[in-house]
């Protein structure tokens, strides 16, 4: 017997929470600019997320370390003038919350008020606590990012799968649950096993969110483009595709290019 979903005319970090309760999955995508923001709020996206992935993206950096705080609010305004009903979190940029509370708390501030977004997401645990309380203390919303974190990925050497090894795994509980406690709404966990992140969504009360965690957390998050197959060197185990929006551009872009060589561009219906 199906059950009717509840219809939520705008999400919120408490509606997310309330998902949770009842067993509802959480669907989140990134977003970088308003037409694309448009497009994926009409499609009932709850979360929309202003990735630092933009570095890679749309800057075409090899990490998310480059992107600065301002090109962060830049693409995170964009986005927020494209959504009528999506929650809205931006990625707090490398170098902007990792050295000093206070700092973090000014980079929150900024991309707040600058960009009119809901929430602000951080990546790690134990080690930016006293950040993210700060953040909190001032009324900010705070989801926190475990497992691989790309701006680590110099510490780490590599995107390989997280928390494999008995040491990792408990650390990642215990930053799941003092995140939890510290009063984030909600984590990501990316690439760690299965078992590994459905054992956080079951131990904590707050949302989790996974790319590359397995189907027993409380919902999913992917980088837009990839999922459209607009990138196409990309092609990790997690990934689905659910377009080829690469080959099909690519044609498209052809042909226009053709047309116009050959005249056929404009036609007499095309002209004034």
């Amino acid at each position: 017997m199906s059950v009717a979903k509840k219809e939520y005319k705008r999400i919120t970090t408490k509606t997310l929470v309330d998902m949770k309760k009842k067993g509802e999955k959480i669907s989140m995508l990134t977003a970088y600019d308003f037409t694309m923001a448009k497009i994926v709020d009409s499609a009932g996206i709850d979360v929309i997320l202003v990735g630092d992935s933009a570095s890679n993206v749309m800057a075409g950096h090899e990490t998310t370390l480059p992107i600065t705080l301002d090109q962060m609010i830049y693409h995170a305004a964009s986005v927020v003038r494209g959504i009528e009903r999506s929650l809205v979190v931006v990625d707090l940029p490398f170098g902007s919350y990792q050295s000093d509370p206070k700092e973090a708390l000014r980079s929150a501030i900024r991309i707040m008020k600058e960009s009119g977004g809901h929430a602000v997401k951080l990546e790690g645990g134990k080690e930016i606590k006293e950040s993210i309380k700060r953040i909190l203390n001032a009324g900010i919303p705070v989801m926190g990012h475990l497992g691989l974190t790309p701006q680590s990925i110099y510490k780490f050497g590599t995107y390989t799968v997280r928390a494999k090894e008995e040491a990792e795994a408990e650390k990642l509980i215990e930053d799941a649950l003092l995140l939890e406690k510290t009063g984030c709404f909600a984590i990501v966990l990316e690439k760690v096993p299965a078992k590994l992140a459905q054992k956080v969504a079951e131990t904590i009360s707050i949302p989790v969110i996974g790319i590359g965690a397995g189907h027993g957390v409380d919902g999913q998050v992917l980088v837009t483009h990839d999922m459209l197959g607009m990138t196409h060197e990309f092609n990790p185990r997690f990934l689905r595709r659910y377009l080829d929006l690469y080959t099909e551009m690519r044609s498209a872009f052809s042909q226009y290019s053709a047309d116009v060589k050959s005249g056929d561009f404009p036609n007499e219906s095309e002209q004034y």
